[in-house]
């Protein structure tokens, strides 16, 4: 199915924050729990950066590799390395040596910068030029105001390695050119439509890319967007109204726990629009937070890192198709085919295959999996991104997810997924979380909840909602939901503890 429109794209990183400044120079770009910047001293800073950069040796192509928490400082060096035309590679503060070690030896990074105290961790796992972030910044405030000369970058050049886990025991890197994300992050404003006065509330880490989009998005817009930092879960319903915000991108967990929060403080908020990812967020977190946020719309999206974001629900049509996750991005098209890669008419559940601008470039040193992945056309030499993920289009191209990969799985003859089964014990009063366990080798279907009921009581509430070959043959209660550092279930850790019979 095709949504082609055009979109009005800057082919640069920095050529979308340049525009906003030249628009709103005044304007609050970007605030932290210690001080905001204007648009145009965001811009100012970002040319510091650059020259910072240069003066160290950072030369295009280079990665600029940062770990470090949310802080408005890493918008300068976001943009001030689309300048230079290195290589921004941002990794979560939370990232232990075991995996930063593969990351490290894998980019190769010319410099390194991470927060406070982290130098010595740092320092063990590589030689790789180190500063830590608080002790060069006074220095990339006072460089000259002296703006960098055009450097030559162009939209095919790479902007960003983003690094997920996907199904590697290393983290493998998506490929991000800077036109792919520009014309991703303009498409994507198209259809959620921030504005001007809106105050975007970041709370997703900004190695995740949702999280760093949020910059690119506040540009189009000439919107704020605030970082929270690391205060405590129980303060984020207190952090949003404080912030004044109006825009909140949350992962389904983030949601559950604002949706908790409210029900026990309802006083108002400024809150218009919620914004998903990480994975679907369930029918009944959705209608929670229409309830104890009055006013505001919760815009349905589906995505992948390897291009960013497939599908959305436009917020004013979100009670429209509430099984949908919506049409595809302007500009771009879903296919659905079958197993031996055949296009299926609507209504056909199969593979979703991505085409258009935003399909990134592949992954950073790795040319087998991109091969599987991101799969040329010999003749048209254009590239279909197949997600192996799966679902189906209806009749007026709406999109409809049934799962990824790993969520499908056959039990008692029968084809599922985790999600329908998650989503239905979600719909039980008084379960805070779920994670389903798939049977492997032969075991049993487990699930595992976050609740303080009792086991029986939640498979016999899935037992009224769900056929009987979907129902569980055991329930885990538990007090919390262990989660990714980006905020998604940790299913793996789960898996392998029913695997290892460690309950």
């Amino acid at each position: 199915m095709s949504n082609r429109q055009t979109t009005a794209s800057v082919p640069t990183l920095h050529g979308l924050l340049d525009a906003a400044a030249a628009v709103a120079p005044r304007a609050l770009a970007v605030r932290d729990q210690e001080d905001g910047w204007t648009y145009s001293r965001l811009a100012e800073l970002s040319h510091a950066f650059c020259r910072w950069l240069t003066e160290r040796g950072v030369a295009a192509g280079d990665r600029v590799l940062v770990q470090c928490p949310n802080r408005r400082e890493m918008a300068a060096m976001l943009f001030g390395c689309s300048r230079r035309g290195a290589i921004f590679v941002p990794v979560n503060p939370g990232m232990k040596p075991f995996h930063l070690r593969s990351v490290f030896a894998d980019c190769e990074p010319r410099i390194a910068l991470v927060d406070y105290g982290m130098g010595a961790m740092v320092r063990q796992l590589s030689d790789t030029q180190l500063h830590e972030l608080q002790g060069i910044w006074p220095d990339v405030e006072n460089c000259p105001a002296a703006r960098t000369g055009a450097s030559g970058v162009t939209g095919d050049d790479i902007a960003v390695l983003i690094y997920t886990s996907g199904s590697t025991a290393a983290p493998k890197a998506i490929v991000c050119p800077h036109a792919q994300m520009v014309f991703a992050a303009t498409a994507i404003n198209s259809m959620l439509c921030y504005r001007a006065d809106d105050v975007v509330f970041c709370r997703l880490p900004l190695s995740f890319d949702y999280g760093l989009y949020q910059f690119l998005l506040g540009c189009l817009a000439r919107a704020e967007v605030v970082l929270a930092g690391g205060e405590p879960d129980v303060t984020l319903l207190r952090q949003v109204r404080r912030a004044g915000a109006t825009v909140v991108p949350v992962v389904p967990s983030m949601a559950s726990m604002l949706v908790a929060l409210a029900g026990r403080d309802p006083a108002p908020s400024s809150v218009r629009l919620f914004t998903n990812t990480g994975a679907a967020l369930p029918q009944a977190t959705i209608d929670a937070l229409r309830s104890r946020f009055p006013g505001a719309r919760v815009a349905r999206m589906f995505g992948t890192s390897e291009c960013k974001r497939i599908a959305i629900m436009a917020p004013e049509s979100e009670l429209d198709r509430p099984e949908s996750v919506g049409l595809p991005l302007p500009g771009t098209e879903v296919v659905i085919v079958d197993e031996n890669g055949l296009p299926l008419p609507a209504g056909q559940s199969g593979e979703i295959v991505v085409r258009g601008p935003h399909v990134m470039a592949g992954y950073w040193r790795a040319p087998g999996i991109t091969a599987r992945t991101f799969r040329r056309d010999d003749r048209t030499g254009e590239v279909s991104l197949h997600t192996g993920d799966y679902g189906h289009l209806d009749q007026d191209g709406y999109l409809y997810f049934a799962g990824r990969r790993d969520d499908m799985f056959k039990h008692k003859g029968a084809r599922m997924s985790t999600l329908e089964i998650e989503a239905a014990a979600l719909d039980i009063p008084g379960v805070r979380g779920a994670v389903v366990v798939p049977p492997a080798d032969g075991s049993e279907l487990v699930i595992c909840v976050a609740t303080e009921l009792s086991p029986h009581v939640v498979l016999r509430e899935l037992g009224a909602r769900l056929e009987s070959a979907k129902v569980p043959s055991r329930c885990r209660v538990m007090d919390e939901i262990p989660l990714t550092l980006n905020g998604k279930n940790e299913r793996r850790q789960l898996a392998a503890l029913v695997q290892e019979a460690a309950w």
